[in-house]
């Protein structure tokens, strides 16, 4: 099994005022050659956006975006005539496809809003685009790994143009779970979202990452009370 190893200090940053961001990998002006991805992951930023700010309307194209608001609401408008709210606890999934414009900013005169946007590259291009938001409250499962976004239309949480999974899981002190990977082919990015956890003998703590590859089953033990986000992806592109 190789191991890549992402601590939460060594992200990209980027202070605008208004908007206070770590980028996981490359994104924007942030470029560093060893993070352009993993596998068909694409982005994860953690974003902290001001009362009152956000992103003007701005194109995509061919781009699986999976924003995942983690304190805080976002007010999401798009060129499709949506105009949504997502909050704590709902995901969104926006299928960019052939093109979309879109602004997202934060609705809250006093409240920071705190949020995960994921890119993932789709295995389809130019497909028509398409927005979805779920609830994912009604799926926690306590102490295992509840999955949020998959592959299949008919399947639990959202559902995306790629062979990939994400789930979340909230777990107690001391705590063992396990994770089978869903495609032999896949590898499994995994970051403490809070919390600490021990992964075939590495300890990550708050926003520490891990990329795993070519292991079938994920074993982890929570060291504290801990969320963690685990992305089931293609490793070829």
């Amino acid at each position: 099994m190789e191991k890549i190893l992402y601590r939460a200090e060594e992200r990209g940053r980027a202070d605008h005022g208004w908007l206070r961001a770590w980028h996981s990998f490359s994104f924007a002006n942030y470029y560093h050659p060893e993070k352009i991805n993993f596998g068909v992951l694409r982005v994860l930023n953690d974003d902290f956006i001001a009362p009152g700010g956000g992103f003007g309307e701005h194109p995509h194209d061919n781009m699986e975006i999976v924003t995942i608001p983690l304190s805080g609401s976002i007010n999401h408008k798009d060129s499709m005539g949506n105009d949504i709210l997502i909050r704590e606890g709902e995901i969104q999934v926006m299928s960019a496809g052939s093109g979309i414009f879109h602004s997202e900013f934060n609705p809250s005169p006093t409240k920071e809003l705190n949020l995960f946007q994921i890119w993932i590259i789709p295995d389809k291009r130019n497909v028509t685009p398409r927005y979805s938001q779920v609830s994912i409250k009604q799926l926690e499962c306590k102490n295992d790994f509840f999955q949020i976004v998959s592959p299949e239309e008919h399947d639990q949480g959202a559902w995306i143009h790629q062979n990939a999974w994400v789930s979340m899981g909230v777990f107690d002190e001391n705590v063992t779970v396990n994770y089978s990977v869903k495609d032999k082919c896949n590898g499994v990015y995994l970051m403490v979202v809070e919390g600490e956890i021990e992964l075939d003998g590495v300890v990550l703590k708050r926003r520490d990452a891990i990329g795993l590859k070519g292991s079938q089953r994920i074993n982890l033990k929570s060291l504290a009370t801990s969320k963690v986000l685990l992305l089931d992806v293609p490793m070829n592109i």
